[in-house]
């Protein structure tokens, strides 16, 4: 799969889990909802990371994410974070899971292929660095 699919469901997901948090207001399923989101903000526009302050431990952590098989396999960590929040009851979090799955699978596909991230400069990749 290219890159700008994986792209698109990443930033899909990104978005279900912080509605589906307030829709569907659980505590424990609606902060990891919204901690999954926070990183996945980070994973996937790399502008945060040179725009918010954050530690050199959090940067060392997320540059790891560069790497398509650990992209995979976070993802596919996510999806089974929200899944069980799907398996406690009816909820908005079914959205989510189905977008973190696919991007799982999207990503997975690409690190197979051995392609490398696409950076777009609207989220943040190549040129960024003469914005900022």
């Amino acid at each position: 799969m290219h890159y700008c699919v994986t792209l698109v469901f990443g930033l899909a997901a990104f978005i279900s889990l912080i509605i589906a948090g307030i829709l569907n207001f659980h505590l424990l399923w609606s902060l990891l909802g919204w901690i999954i989101a926070f990183l996945i903000i980070f994973i996937e526009v790399p502008l945060c990371l040179k725009c918010c302050p954050t530690s050199p431990k959090f940067d060392a952590f997320m540059t790891k994410f560069q790497n398509s098989y650990f992209r995979a396999t976070g993802y596919t960590v996510f999806a089974i974070i929200m899944w069980l929040a799907v398996g406690f009851g009816p909820s908005w979090q079914a959205f989510s899971a189905i977008f973190l799955t696919i991007a799982a699978v999207s990503y997975a596909v690409s690190a197979a292929r051995h392609q490398t991230p696409a950076q777009s400069t609207l989220t943040g990749g190549s040129g960024v660095s003469t914005i900022v």
